[in-house]
């Protein structure tokens, strides 16, 4: 019912965080975004930061195989937090044409230049990423905006995109022009954005229930340490918003984001990551909701007890058009293969039986 393939790694290779980026898929052909190293170990992230750079993955069966493609190659220019250009890098610049969102190739994409002070910037593409165009200024809010990708496209020139501002608090912006401008509708959950505090909401993931009605699951860190994810509803089309139940109450250790989707036959499926405390062993797991996200199934782990350390996760997941899941994740073996503790982006294809 599952099965787990690797869409790019190798020795001495480190490479992660597709959640920091986005998926898109057009019938059977996929693309994800992640950040590729040289592997240098250490406390953190076994990265050398100065060789960081960001890459893609594109499938044309549905994510059994995989290519792989520069970031920069195929026009995005910009320097950006771990995707370190130097001389290369170009400044972003004011859009000024309208972007066509309902074009059936598009693929839009939110970066940000630090995490904590911003700015952020963006690229369209309408060939299915093979060219982007950008990189483009993003509106600064408060200490700065620390964006990812979370958007949902409302018409031709009108969409909505989940923002993370400062240190750690979720916006939700809307333009109606295409991307030339910006507004600032309002702050979901509690405003952690100024630096000095030690709880953070980051990095949302939303979906569209009907024409009035969002659901948006967010990265949590309570101001005690724990990690968490939570969830908010606004019946209004994002003016106001309601605390719902925790989906999970405990991520691991520092956490990681949620990928939310909306199944073909109305159902939510989150898939999510634990990582593992100490020298535990992490896990990747999906929850199901049949209520909109009122109440959630238990946890259905997909993969775990295989030797990977904390360091995995940021998922991000698509269905395809025969109804399998594919959720792109980083992952590792460093406790069981100490020879080997390269981190690495995998895929795992999940059958509709697995969350029957």
């Amino acid at each position: 019912l599952v099965r787990h393939l690797k869409v790019f790694g190798g020795d001495g290779e480190f490479a992660a965080w597709p959640a920091n980026h986005g998926i898109w898929i057009w019938e059977n052909e996929i693309l994800v975004g992640f950040v590729r190293a040289k592997h240098k170990e250490g406390a953190g992230h076994t990265y050398n930061r100065d060789t960081a750079r960001d890459y893609y993955g594109r499938s044309l069966n549905g994510g059994d195989t995989w290519t792989l493609e520069n970031a920069y190659e195929h026009g995005q220019t910009a320097e950006r937090y771990n995707n370190r250009l130097g001389d290369k890098a170009t400044e972003p610049t004011s859009l000024q044409t309208a972007i066509d969102f309902s074009n059936p190739d598009l693929a839009l994409t939110f970066q940000r230049v630090t995490n904590d002070r911003g700015p952020s910037h963006f690229y369209y593409s309408y060939d299915r990423g093979k060219q982007w165009n950008g990189p483009y200024r993003f509106p600064q809010y408060g200490p700065g905006t620390t964006n990812r990708t979370s958007y949902i496209v409302n018409g031709k020139h009108d969409l909505l995109s989940f923002v993370s501002i400062g240190h750690g608090s979720v916006g939700l912006v809307r333009t109606t022009d295409g991307g030339i401008s910006w507004e600032y509708m309002t702050t979901i959950g509690p405003d952690k954005s100024d630096p000095g505090t030690t709880g953070f909401l980051t990095m949302p993931s939303s979906v569209r229930l009907d024409a009035s009605t969002l659901l948006t699951i967010i990265r949590q860190r309570e101001d005690t340490g724990e990690d968490l994810l939570v969830a908010y509803r606004s019946a209004d089309d994002g003016k106001t918003w309601q605390k719902l139940a925790d989906p999970v109450s405990d991520t691991g250790r520092n956490g990681s984001p949620p990928a939310l989707l909306k199944l073909k036959d109305g159902r939510l499926c989150l898939a999510y990551a634990v990582r593992g405390k100490e020298n535990q062993h992490s896990r990747m797991a999906l929850k199901i909701s049949t209520d909109n996200g009122q109440s959630w199934s238990k946890e259905m782990v997909f993969r775990e007890k295989d030797g990977a350390n904390w360091d995995i996760g940021y998922p991000r997941m698509i269905q395809r058009p025969d109804g399998k899941l594919v959720v792109v994740y980083y992952w590792n073996h460093a406790i069981t293969n100490t020879a080997s503790p390269y981190r690495y982006i995998a895929a795992s294809i999940i059958d509709p039986e697995f969350v029957k």
